[in-house]
């Protein structure tokens, strides 16, 4: 029997791989890899480490031998995670960064849920931030999606959190994954475009639970300047002129340095290389969502007016 390659029955077999990223968060990554190591649920886990510089890849190797390790090159931000991808061998991938991981069993009830529908290419999960558990503001609206469910599982979405979700793996491959020059901001605008121009579903799971505990190493002023700069390019290969030009504007207004405006421009000269607007369809799932928000944004402003008011 000695060298025959044992083959596990289908019951046995993973379906599912958690892709989690990191860069020189080493004590945080294997928290979270021991956290998805202890899970009941059936899974198999792929760490890319985006070239850490603080032993992260040597004290991943050395703690969980049974992860896949993937080292990339260099930090390629979101685009680490296609390097993950390319690892899987399941049929549904789940992401998560470093400073995340998934709650018992919702790994596999993402699993029963695909499984039942197959219009469905991705999921979000319900993020619980921090020690006292608040649901993340993002997934608060989408549980209140103005968009009709038509038949899906939960409410329907034009976007998703890149690391709170949960995908069928050749939809992610079909749309090429995350695009390395975005680096990462907003990463997720252009997949999901791709992902609902293919004609899949978007849905959010509030039965999905990722649990989310901040890394307080966070740059917000670059983070700003990095969404504002993808936003627009972004703008540039799939959205209507009127969004693009609205987009840019945007974009200038808070890159004031010249060298960002340069990389702007020249980025948006690339972008117009890649250009391919959405359908008419894809136009109105984002123009509903975009008034629902403006009408909710309106309405938190007027109870905060009427709150100064009698303040005073």
């Amino acid at each position: 029997m000695t060298g025959e390659r044992v083959v596990l029955p289908d019951a046995d077999r993973a379906r599912l791989s958690v892709v989690v990223l990191t860069y020189n968060r080493a004590d945080r990554v294997l928290d979270a890899l021991a956290r998805l190591a202890a899970l009941p649920d059936r899974i198999e886990i792929v760490a890319v480490d985006n070239a850490s510089t603080d032993g992260t890849a040597e004290r991943i190797a050395a703690n969980f031998p049974l992860v896949k390790l993937v080292r990339a090159p260099r930090n390629l931000g979101a685009a680490g995670r296609n390097l993950g991808v390319a690892r899987v061998q399941t049929e549904y991938v789940a992401f998560c960064d470093d400073d995340t991981w998934w709650s018992p069993g919702s790994l596999s009830r993402a699993v029963d849920v695909l499984d039942a529908a197959p219009r469905v290419g991705v999921l979000n999960a319900r993020v619980i931030v921090g020690e006292h558990g608040a649901i993340d503001e993002t997934c608060e609206r989408m549980r209140d999606s103005p968009l009709a469910r038509d038949g899906l599982p939960g409410p329907a979405l034009i976007g998703f959190m890149a690391g709170a979700c949960v995908f069928r793996a050749d939809v992610f491959r079909q749309t090429g994954g995350y695009e390395p020059r975005l680096f990462i901001g907003g990463e997720e605008t252009l997949v999901s475009l791709d992902v609902l121009r293919a004609g899949h579903g978007i849905v959010y799971m509030d039965e999905l639970v990722l649990h989310h505990h901040p890394s307080p190493l966070r740059d917000s002023p670059q983070r700003r300047r990095l969404l504002a700069r993808n936003a627009a390019w972004v703008a540039w290969m799939r959205l209507p002129l009127a969004e693009a030009l609205c987009a840019t504007r945007a974009a200038i207004a808070v890159l004031p340095a010249l060298p960002d405006l340069k990389e702007l421009i020249v980025g948006i000269a690339w972008a117009l290389r890649r250009r391919r607007v959405i359908d008419k369809r894809v136009q109105l799932m984002r123009r509903l969502v975009h008034e629902d928000d403006a009408r909710r944004e309106a309405h938190i402003s007027g109870e905060r007016a009427v709150g100064s008011t009698r303040a005073t």
